[in-house]
């Protein structure tokens, strides 16, 4: 049976017309008679107004359901859930309940998951220049793995090891694989920061170095191809080369990794029609190319560990702006909102584009193409380029945008001064605050120049 976080049933059963439109909604969502829009049983203009724009509104059971298929689709397999892509205290609590471990990047996002307490042994610490802080955090906190990036974080590690302990480590490889939805997101290949090559023999190099250290345990390798990846063919491959380096490493040096972390990247579609990652074809593929790998190497099939970020939250987010002006120039209409590149980066660093809504009320006019752009002091700030919406828009309206639960609030800014927006989780009809939005005394607290 194929199991896909994007194999979705219909939004509202009762309306077909809608459904392609909310294709990309968490599941929950229901279009409502008056032109609003419930996820969770929580209408998004009744959210609006209580907690005030922008904000996100985060499906709890579209997280939890979406961390389901993943153990059900690698019964067998660590889950580790990505916190870059949004991580809150409740976001930890709920993939701890759901028997996911977490992937990490700095102390920051360590210490945050466990004083909430997230099991530190169920943890993975990552980054391609970890600071001596991250280093000495993991340690004292005691995290789980350490996925080592450089052969310079070999011995700095190695020197703060306290004396009598080992640590677990993995090596981070660079399988030699594009694969990603922008160069800027694409991990897996010779030129970009993270990792070892296994091409120079740095890979090489580096499980030899910590071999020869008494206070560290190599468990595995590891290797993430890239973000926003739609076809499981480079995973296929990725996972051969790196079953070849772990035979390679046994018959070197007479050892059998017993892990093997496959990262994450799993596509999610953005707007109607676009691509997305099946999760249950992946499971199929990879564990069918380990165990033949294994049996013509004649290694034991290691454990594996994948790391889902985007595919877990993304799609269970939606974020609701206030439309405040919109302008007329030339052949162009600009819908300006009352958010931008402070709170969603992501269109101006890659060119993401999203499929807003008109919400909060009914239109029966002609859709028009808009381009929805924010609030900010940059020409690039813009949201969605190019937009069908009502060509009644106005100043006032309220518009959602899908898929907004990974890399909006993470990568958020401090540009302008303007406050990064609150995080509401909807839940069976009730909404209640996870993240409180940033005001001008919590930024203002931080500058003592005077």
């Amino acid at each position: 049976m194929t199991i896909s976080v994007t194999s979705l049933p219909p939004a509202n059963e009762s309306d077909p017309s809608d459904t392609d439109a909310l294709s990309v909604w968490p599941r929950s969502a229901r279009p409502q008679p008056a032109g609003d829009v419930t996820v969770g049983g929580v209408s998004l203009a009744e959210a609006a107004d209580r907690f005030g724009t922008p904000v996100y509104v985060l499906d709890e059971q579209e997280v939890r359901e979406r961390c389901r298929t993943y153990r059900t689709a690698f019964p067998e397999a660590d889950i580790v859930y990505a916190a870059k892509a949004f991580l809150c205290r409740a976001m930890a609590h709920w993939v701890q309940e759901e028997g996911l471990g977490l992937d990490v990047c700095s102390a920051g996002e360590l210490a945050l998951a466990v004083t909430t307490g997230f099991p530190p042994e169920r943890i993975v610490m990552h980054g391609n220049a970890k600071s001596p802080e991250d280093l000495r955090t993991a340690l004292r906190l005691g995290v789980g793995r350490i996925v080592v990036d450089s052969t310079s974080e070999i011995a700095r590690l190695a020197a703060i090891t306290p004396a009598g302990t080992r640590q677990k480590v993995m090596v981070r490889v660079v399988p030699g694989i594009a694969a990603g939805g922008h160069t800027k997101i694409r991990t897996g290949t010779e030129d970009q920061k993270f990792g070892l090559s296994i091409t120079d023999g740095s890979a090489q190099h580096a499980v030899t170095r910590i071999l020869d250290q008494p206070h560290l345990e190599l468990v595995g390798l590891h290797c993430h191809i890239g973000s926003q990846v739609t076809t499981v063919k480079p995973y296929v491959a990725a996972v051969r080369r790196m079953v070849g380096l772990m035979a390679r490493i046994r018959d070197q040096h007479g050892v059998t990794l017993p892990q093997l972390n496959i990262g994450g990247g799993h596509a999610i579609a953005y707007r109607p029609g676009e691509d997305s990652l099946d999760v249950g074809l992946l499971a199929g593929r990879v564990r069918a190319e380990l165990a033949d790998g294994c049996a013509r190497a004649q290694l034991h099939v290691p454990r594996l560990t994948l790391e889902p970020g985007r595919a877990v939250v993304g799609p269970a987010g939606v974020a609701v702006y206030r439309v405040l002006s919109v302008k007329r120039t030339g052949e162009h209409t600009f819908v300006a909102v009352d958010g931008g590149m402070s709170d969603n980066p992501r269109p101006a660093l890659y060119g993401v584009r999203y499929a807003p809504r008109l919400i909060g009320r009914a239109s029966t006019a002609p859709p028009r193409l808009v381009t929805v752009v924010g609030r900010h002091c940059e020409a690039g700030d813009i949201l969605a380029d190019e937009v069908a919406l009502p060509g009644d828009v106005h100043p006032g309206d309220l518009l959602a945008v899908p898929a907004a639960g990974a890399y909006h609030l993470s990568m958020a800014s401090g540009y302008n001064l303007v406050g990064r927006p609150p995080v509401v989780a909807a839940a069976d009809g009730i909404a209640r605050i996870l993240v409180r939005r940033e005001s001008l005394d919590d930024m203002s607290r931080r500058d003592v120049g005077l």
